[in-house]
């Protein structure tokens, strides 16, 4: 598994840095309103028939295929709550074959799948021992193709393990900068075309202990509203104002910025100590990892 996070700064605004001149003008479809609303209905009906089936499963009409507490244990504090389950038992089990597919073998961009299928609408599976083959793989954490059998690879990996070791066995303020370090912090820099940039081995615990670390109260982050949990909980722990903006919307940012700045903070109208736009290089539509990047103004 590999995880990276960024954070770069630029003093006078952000860059796309050298390697791009062009303005980019991103446009993103939107939904139509009936597929929306079909959704919403689709979820209602699915859930109406979720409490019809607990109703029966309570009168023994539908047999139970989950966890339930024993009749010895009712006067203990439960350990399976109804309600929690409610989603899983009536409306993930209806769609649980799309996931947790077992692959036989290597998690390039494409890989080997096992066939299963269910007698029982998805509460088991067994296998047929027949292999699909050649699925694109959209959710792996192989960035880096280390879990595949190229030779070429294998080799480079084999060399710079000789020569660095297997970890690092320190943090970066102590031993723990090596040079492969400052040359890959000092790629990015230029890439982006910032002034500096730092790179962490480990994105959650970044985000949610770094933040708290660059702003603080009297600081104002504007966060896009499908934010990452690490940087929602290193935006909370921070005890900085939080602001929302609509998910890639320049607009919506824009407008909460120039008020920030207009403005200024509530009742005293002073000028923000620090503004700092949280987002996301890739979004985990489909569980990707990010890059975690912060634009500091």
């Amino acid at each position: 598994m590999l995880q990276i996070s960024v954070l770069y700064f630029q003093k006078n605004g952000v860059t796309n840095g050298s390697l791009y001149k062009k303005t980019f003008i991103e446009h993103f479809e939107q939904a139509p309103m009936y597929v929306a609303v079909l959704t919403f209905v689709g979820f209602g009906v699915g859930t109406i028939f979720g409490y019809l089936r607990d109703f029966m499963r309570a009168w023994g009409l539908e047999k139970r295929n989950v966890a339930q507490e024993r009749e010895q244990q009712k006067d203990f504090v439960p350990l399976y709550q109804d309600f929690e389950n409610f989603y899983t038992r009536n409306l993930y089990m209806r769609i649980r074959d799309n996931w947790n597919r077992p692959i036989c073998s290597v998690p390039g961009p494409q890989f080997d799948l096992m066939e299963r299928v269910t007698d029982d609408y998805n509460w088991t599976f067994r296998f047929t021992g027949r292999t699909i083959k050649n699925v694109i793989n959209m959710g792996s954490y192989n960035y880096l193709g280390f879990a595949e059998t190229d030779p070429n690879a294998l080799k480079t990996v084999t060399k710079e393990l000789q020569k660095y070791g297997t970890g690092i066995c320190s943090t970066r303020q102590e031993m723990g900068t090596l040079d492969k370090h400052v040359e890959l912090e000092n790629l990015v820099a230029k890439f982006l075309g910032v002034e500096d940039a730092m790179v962490f081995g480990m994105g959650f615990a970044t985000n949610s202990m770094n933040i708290p670390a660059l702003v603080g109260k009297g600081c104002l982050i504007l966060s896009d509203e499908l934010n990452h949990t690490s940087l929602v909980l290193g935006a909370r722990l921070s005890g900085a104002t939080i602001r929302i903006f609509k998910h890639n919307n320049m607009q919506s940012l824009e407008k909460l910025l120039r008020d920030a700045i207009i403005y200024g903070q509530p009742r005293s109208r002073r000028a923000w100590r620090k503004i700092i736009i949280l987002v996301e290089g890739i979004y985990r539509y489909v569980h990707f990892k990010r890059l975690s990047v912060l634009y500091r103004f």
